[in-house]
């Protein structure tokens, strides 16, 4: 199910919500991922000024893609039909 994130603190929540439902410590994501344990709890208490590149580290390690869409979804259907 798809999940909304409009703030850091709401993407840190998912991350957070992810890497539990997976059984994993801050410490083995961040091996799976690259980034230093300290970073992760950055992320998950919504610390601002997150690199992209931090974030996809995350995303990969979790299995999780990136979804960008207008709000309300009203302009995707607009937007598939000129392609």
């Amino acid at each position: 199910m798809p999940h909304i994130a409009r703030s850091p603190r709401q993407l840190g929540n998912i991350i957070q919500r992810a890497r539990k439902q997976r059984g994993l410590t801050q410490t083995e994501l961040a091996q799976l991922s690259g980034l230093r344990q300290e970073m992760i709890s950055r992320i998950e208490t919504g610390h601002e000024g997150t690199k992209l590149s931090s974030l996809y580290a995350l995303f990969a390690a979790l299995d999780l893609d990136l979804l960008v869409d207008t709000r309300g979804g009203k302009a995707s259907k607009e937007i598939e039909d000129i392609f």
